[in-house]
């Protein structure tokens, strides 16, 4: 809104080509020629605070108007700095080549604006600097002086907006009154014409009773399409008087344009239009076929699809397109070779829910809070990010949501995660899976013009869930593959996009469809894989895995009873209890997930089946219980009318065993000899790490991998040879650079560490080193294992194991610094699974210390290394006692 500011006496002046800038009017311009650009960027861009500049209509050359006089002082060359000027103020500042030459038509009267918003962009592929600017006009000003500075003008001015107090002696005049009066009466009228045809004419209403009336007439008159000669008789309207009458005269005329044009349109309204003439003719001629017999019922058909597609709400291109193909088909025969392929591609058409959405409920947090926290135990930072989205959504039920990707192991619930959001929000779900999917065109469809055409999973998944805003999860998202015929996840940055979804083009629709009102929820094992363009339209959220206190919980509150309903059992003939779920987690598996614990339980669950059901066998009477005779029951004693007599026979003796042949099977509690009987021998213990490094030479390191973290053991030994380094375990690159490192760094400080009497030796004279990684047939590599090799060298090299309890993980420099690694969560898990006590960091990974549970935090002594050096110390029982020696 236009208001009372203190104009300076030089302002930048900025030409308008046949267009006004009336104050209280906002208007959008692009400047892209030279002359515009520097203007904005020396007088708006590169200033902090955002200045004023001056708004001059320039008139075309040829144009004759009496207000289209030069001020005075205005120097024109033959350079046109008004030729980057466009005639409306939404099109781009366009410089004409042929005007450059003429002189400018310099209107004497202008308007000081403020830029609201300014955003710079470059053309390409010319490299052109272009400025979008956002225009408030402010007040009137009048030129006095017009001078050049560098390639644009700058103007001396003088106001010719009236002051507060000036405007307020002058309200009191009774003429200016009365045509305030005026001026409203006939807006208040053409605003109820236009409330019956537009929603927003409230702000307009507000507008009359708080703005003033000189203000009103200014915004009101920039809302119409008027003549430059109209607009720039309300500019030079100074007067009070003056600017009410001709703004009252111009809304008298736009009031009475729209009274004309609804007359004529009532009058269209009244006759018959094509349409109707056409469903009336077709109706006769669908009578005359009848009275025939030659009704056609194929005919009948297209008439029900048309129905169908008027009934779907298409946009109105879409149905233009729509009514296209179907005249189309009445002309065609079935028997023809492209009808079948033309009905089924208006049948989707018709059954796409381009308008249907599935109505949300009152959203309530703790509704949602409390559904996820059902669904779900722990994963409390997950659970925080939907319930912040689902308020935003209460907030603004139009937000456009972000794209959420759930990044971690098998297991840990990342598509059970995406079933419960849809839950909380009362929205369909719809499951997309990607793994394997190498083909582009099932995500975009294939062409109609192919054998066998298609429209992609996309387009598919919606016409089968019915609405437009379900929450589609698009699971297995980085095990997409590209080959020739295109890569998929190339066309999901369309689909990913809120920017480019809203028209979406399927290859078999070929019409653009909205999908900005889907939530998007994707899942991966990895995120390494996903392209970097694909992963920065999606919030990442990573799950990295359970705590054995964690699945311990999950597995009392979802996976026993969901075990026991899947197998007919229920808690009186087979129950699990907490230590036992304990006992299976420790000894039987070591995931970050928890399927193997179901599989687990679930095997449990069967052996309890048999034994359940083998005991369900009819009871046998006792051999003192003698069968009712059947003369007791004979039809001669049960004439009409007669009464059967009861007699209570006693059991005696019978009693007790009748009783224990009827009760309810017993209970089966399983403990570990049940344990071991059903699913064997444990297949791990605690002993393991122990056992591993009970010689020189082997250390324990901490991995990732897409299942989560693991325990690594690295094993190194010598034996009489050249000097080689021999690697073997199936080891990438990068795992044998860290290994060549880690050998380098040893030696060349060995006689620093003790390991030879004088810095000359050669550690490797007459001998090889082989270093293996055990568990040979899984591929190994990454850059988290160069402290874990120089343990194990120099634990083989000093004859001196390493502590079985304590596992490290970081990467070296070959100046011995320790670098950070990624996945700590996942590597301190494992080394919390596998019952190791002390884990070794690099020093900069202390604030991914934030994400592991406190419970697994409290159990465990966390050491942290800044050099090699601090590894070797808290790697060894006795510490590191030739570190006193080192020159390092």
């Amino acid at each position: 809104m236009a208001e009372m500011v203190e104009l300076p006496g030089r302002l930048a002046i900025l030409p308008f080509r046949n267009k006004v800038l009336l104050p209280g009017s906002i208007v959008r311009i692009r400047c892209t020629s030279p002359t515009s650009v520097k203007l904005v960027e020396q007088e708006l861009w590169q200033r902090e605070e955002k200045g004023l500049i001056g708004v001059l209509p320039v008139h075309d050359a040829g144009a004759e108007s009496s207000a289209s006089t030069s001020p005075s002082g205005a120097t024109n060359d033959s350079r046109d700095h008004g030729s980057n000027n466009s005639a409306s103020p939404t099109e781009s500042h366009k410089q004409d080549g042929k005007n450059q030459h003429d002189l400018i038509n310099w209107h004497k009267r202008g308007v000081a604006a403020r830029a609201l918003h300014l955003s710079r962009g470059v053309e390409k592929p010319s490299g052109r600097v272009t400025y979008s600017v956002i225009l408030e006009g402010l007040c009137r000003f009048s030129v006095q002086e017009l001078s050049a500075r560098g390639t644009y003008y700058v103007a001396r001015i003088s106001r010719l907006d009236l002051s507060q107090i000036e405007m307020g002696q002058a309200e009191q005049d009774p003429d200016l009154q009365a045509l305030s009066r005026h001026f409203k009466a006939t807006a208040m009228e053409l605003i109820s014409v236009l409330e019956q045809k537009q929603k927003t004419v409230g702000r307009t209403k507000v507008l009359l009773e708080t703005v003033p009336v000189h203000r009103l007439a200014d915004i009101f008159v920039a809302s119409f399409e008027l003549s430059f000669e109209e607009q720039l008789s309300m500019l030079d309207a100074v007067d009070l008087k003056a600017r009410l009458s001709k703004a009252t005269e111009l809304v008298d005329r736009h009031l009475q344009s729209i009274r004309v044009a609804e007359k004529i349109t009532q009058k269209v309204e009244g006759q018959l239009s094509k349409s109707q003439k056409e469903f009336l003719l077709r109706q006769q001629m669908r009578a005359i076929k009848e009275e025939l017999g030659d009704n056609d019922d194929d005919e009948d058909d297209v008439a029900a699809l048309e129905r169908k597609m008027q009934s779907a709400g298409m946009p109105p291109n879409v149905w233009k397109h729509a009514q296209r193909e179907l005249r189309r088909l009445r002309k065609m025969q079935p028997q023809q070779p492209g009808y079948s392929s033309s009905r089924v591609y208006l049948e989707l058409l018709a059954d796409l829910p381009w308008q249907k959405v599935s109505e949300e409920r009152e959203l309530d947090l703790r509704a949602a809070k409390k559904r996820l926290d059902s669904d779900h135990y722990g994963l409390t930072k997950v659970k925080q990010r939907i319930i912040e989205y689902i308020a935003v959504r209460k907030l603004k039920p139009d937000a456009r949501g972000p794209i959420l990707c759930f990044v971690g192991p098998p297991g840990v619930g990342k598509t059970s995660l995406a079933s419960s959001i849809a839950a909380a929000l009362d929205r369909k779900f719809i499951r997309i899976s990607l793994g394997g999917v190498k083909d582009e065109a099932d995500i975009r469809g294939h062409r109609r013009t192919y054998i066998g055409s298609m429209p992609g999973r996309l387009i598919e998944g919606l016409k089968r869930v019915g609405v437009s805003n379900p929450v589609m999860l698009l699971d297995e998202i980085d095990k997409t593959g590209s080959d020739a015929r295109g890569d998929p996840a190339a066309a999901l940055l369309e689909v990913l996009d809120p920017e480019q979804n809203k028209t979406f083009n399927d290859h078999y629709l070929n019409v653009p469809f909205d999908l900005s009102k889907v939530i998007f929820v994707a899942t991966a094992n990895r995120a390494q894989p996903i392209p970097p363009a694909l992963l920065d339209r999606m919030e990442v959220i990573e799950l990295p895995g359970y705590t054995p206190e964690e699945k311990t919980r999950i597995a009392t509150r979802h996976l026993v009873p969901r075990v026991l309903d899947q197998h007919g059992l229920n808690p009186e003939y087979l129950q699990i209890s907490e230590d036992v779920v304990a006992l299976i987690i420790r000894r039987y598996t070591r995931e970050a997930g928890i399927r193997n614990l179901e599989r687990n339980l679930a095997a449990l669950a069967r052996a309890a089946a048999v034994r359940v059901a083998e005991q369900q066998n009819s009871v046998p009477l006792s051999k003192d219980v003698q069968p009712l005779a059947a003369s007791l029951l004979e039809e001669s004693q049960l004439a009409d009318g007669a009464e059967v007599e009861m007699e209570v026979i006693p059991m005696g003796v019978n009693k007790q065993e009748l009783s224990t042949a009827f009760r309810s099977p017993p209970i089966f509690a399983v403990d570990e000899a049940m344990l071991e009987k059903v699913l064997g021998p444990p297949r791990f213990d605690d002993t393991e790490a122990a056992e591993r490094v009970a010689t020189p030479g082997v250390s324990v390191g901490l991995v990732w991998t897409t299942f989560g973290g693991e325990v690594q053991f690295v094993e190194a030994t010598t034996m009489v040879g050249k000097g080689e380094l021999h690697l073997t375990g199936q080891l990438g690159d990068v795992i044998k650079e860290s290994a060549q490192i880690a050998l380098t760094w040893v030696r060349a400080r060995a006689a620093d560490l003790m390991l030879s009497a004088t810095s000359g030796l050669n550690l490797l004279e007459g001998r090889d080193i082989h270093v293996h990684f055990p568990a040979g047939a899984v591929p190994k590599d990454g850059p988290s294992a160069g402290v874990t090799l120089v343990t194990s060298l120099v634990s083989l090299f000093s004859q001196r194991r390493v502590r079985s309890d304590t596992a490290m993980t970081g990467e070296m420099t070959l100046r011995g610094l320790v670098l950070p690694v990624g996945g700590i969560k996942d590597k301190i898990l494992a080394a919390h699974r596998y019952g190791i006590k002390r884990v070794i960091l690099p020093e900069k990974n202390v604030k991914d210390l934030v994400e592991v549970p406190p419970a697994v935090l409290a159990g465990m002594e966390l050491l942290l290394a800044k050099r090699v050096e601090d590894v070797l110390d808290n790697a060894f029982e006795e510490g590191c006692p030739w570190r006193q020696h080192s020159r390092l």
